[in-house]
């Protein structure tokens, strides 16, 4: 069972990846062309939405990644300091408690979508709820890592752990 959820996670963390390194890539062109534009011919109307929601997108994107490599600020001076009989139940109420947030903002992104579905964007005229569903979708796969962290807490020592 956390084998295949460790191989979904390694195909969901590809495909996000260059989601992400496209965005970033897109953000960079078009933030120069901007640049040049207003430089030497007009400036580009739509070029600082698009960067800003590219950014946007960026950033949750990346926190998927970090979250998934374990790359978040976190203080384990508590959880290092444990017995090693507690050391598990620390990591799995810090998993339930990462789970709740995920959830709790899950359902907040869901809810501004909603509020939001009626707008458009300004000059790219692109519906809101399209910038917006960035967070619950990357909170949803933090979700689905954390789940994973937690089954892998419970799971043999031979069993195969996070790549």
């Amino acid at each position: 069972m956390l084998g295949l959820l460790r191989w979904i996670e390694g195909g969901i963390d590809a495909v996000i990846r260059r989601i992400a390194f496209g965005a970033l890539v897109g953000m960079i062109l078009i933030i120069t062309l901007q640049i040049v534009f207003r430089v030497f011919f007009r400036a580009l109307v739509w070029s600082e939405e698009a960067a800003r929601y590219l950014l946007v997108w960026t950033t949750f994107l990346g926190a998927v990644l970090a979250y998934r490599r374990g790359r978040h600020i976190a203080v384990t001076v508590l959880i290092d300091a444990l017995p090693g009989r507690l050391i598990i139940p620390a990591r799995l109420l810090a998993h339930a408690a990462a789970i709740v947030f995920f959830i709790v903002i899950t359902v907040v992104g869901f809810r501004y979508m909603r509020l939001q579905s009626f707008q458009v964007s300004a000059s790219l005229r692109i519906p809101m709820p399209t910038v917006y569903a960035v967070i619950p979708v990357s909170t949803i796969i933090m979700m689905i890592y954390a789940i994973g962290d937690v089954l892998e807490l419970f799971a043999p020592a031979s069993e195969e752990t996070r790549g």
